[in-house]
This record gives structure tokens, C-alpha cells and sequence, in this order.
């Protein structure tokens, strides 16, 4: 196996550029105890792990 050296090749990469939209969040849950064993204070956030993948 090679062993890899970034540090080298730093400038051979291109520069990258991250889009993040601007995200409106409107409602917030009531239970905080539920909020915090979901993840987030945010229904719009809660996207829970179905274990399959999007087709």
C-alpha cells in the first residue's frame, strides 16, 4: 500500500466553493425532553434513519 503524502500535492487541488441555502425554521417542538432524545429542537429537522437508501 502507498503512503500518501497530501501535504505535497496541496497545490494540484482545485479550490472548492460550499453552497449552504438559507433555512427558515418555523415551528419548534414543545416537549424539549423529545427534542433532545430526537436531536434537534426542530420538526423540520427531524429526518429519522429509515435504513434504506433514496431511490
Amino acid at each position: 500500500m502507498q503512503d500518501y503524502k497530501y501535504d505535497n500535492n496541496i497545490d494540484k487541488f482545485p479550490v472548492a466553493m460550499a453552497y449552504v441555502p438559507w433555512q427558515r425554521f418555523e415551528k419548534m417542538f414543545d416537549d424539549l425532553e423529545k427534542a433532545y432524545h430526537i436531536g434537534t429542537i426542530f420538526p423540520e429537522l427531524d429526518k429519522p434513519f429509515t435504513g434504506r437508501r433514496c431511490v
